[in-house]
């Protein structure tokens, strides 16, 4: 028996990336998913080739990570269309570069809505429904929370957030059944760490290498989806408010 067979899951950002890897992920597993994101082109083709690939109902939301209402709105239909919710994933993000003394007000307030008022917010809506089926959330953090990013404070503050709220919440609801946690990525070859937000010319890039993976490899999106299968498995029944880096030893020294 496939370990997600019967099972529903939410994931934000799905169009692409981490997102859409994760979703493909559970989805081969046997989870049916709703696939959102504020590109519902591209939402909407993963959640074709999903149906495609495994056999599983798989439905496009359009979502926008930046507004609170959208968060409500996309756990209502994601209930509507999968009858019930197992396992929620906040991977949705943007990513900022700017000096923090010239960070532009609406840039930065957009990087903390987007990367973790959703995460709340989401959270607030899908957790009756959670509690219901006992089921889980993974957010996805970064390990720019756990070791700074010059450039990158908005990101930085935001996910560090990402990381108390997943503890606050994974203790408040365990003993309701309810499991919470979150994953580190380092470098991952995703469009949000290359085309999307390319490094400005400005950027003094030496201040950034030693945050290099130790590796000497950045991750690809499905080598996190595995983490968040891992997380979202009963394989992890007793794993509940961790931070789990995959970073190939970024923050490790």
């Amino acid at each position: 028996m496939k370990r997600f067979e019967g099972k529903s899951a939410l994931v934000t950002g799905a169009a692409s990336g981490i997102g859409k890897a994760t979703a493909e992920r559970l989805a081969s597993e046997g989870a049916d998913i709703v696939v959102a994101d504020i590109n519902l082109d591209g939402a909407t083709a993963v959640s074709k080739a999903i149906a495609a690939a495994h056999g599983v109902r798989a439905y496009p939301v359009r979502f926008d990570a930046a507004d609170p209402t959208d968060c409500e709105s996309l756990v209502a239909q994601a209930v509507e269309k999968l009858g019930k919710l197992d396992i929620l994933v906040n991977n949705a993000g943007v990513m900022e570069w700017s000096r923090a003394d010239e960070y532009p007000v609406d840039r930065w307030e957009r990087v903390i809505k987007i990367n973790l008022n959703a995460v709340f917010f989401v959270s607030k809506y899908a957790i009756p429904h959670l509690l219901t089926t006992k089921g889980n959330i993974v957010n996805m953090s970064s390990a720019s929370s756990l070791a700074g990013v010059p450039f990158a404070a908005a990101y930085c503050a935001a996910k560090a957030g990402v990381n108390g709220l997943t503890r606050s919440m994974a203790v408040e609801y365990a003993d309701q059944g309810l499991r919470v946690n979150a994953i580190c990525p380092g470098g991952v070859d995703t469009p949000l760490t290359t085309s999307v937000t390319p490094m400005p010319e400005w950027l003094d890039f030496n201040k950034i290498a030693r945050l290099a993976p130790k590796t000497g490899k950045v991750s690809a999106p499905e080598e996190i989806a595995g983490a968040v299968a891992y997380l979202a498995s009963t394989d992890a029944c007793n794993v509940t408010g961790i931070t789990l880096s995959v970073d190939g030893g970024q923050v490790a020294g």
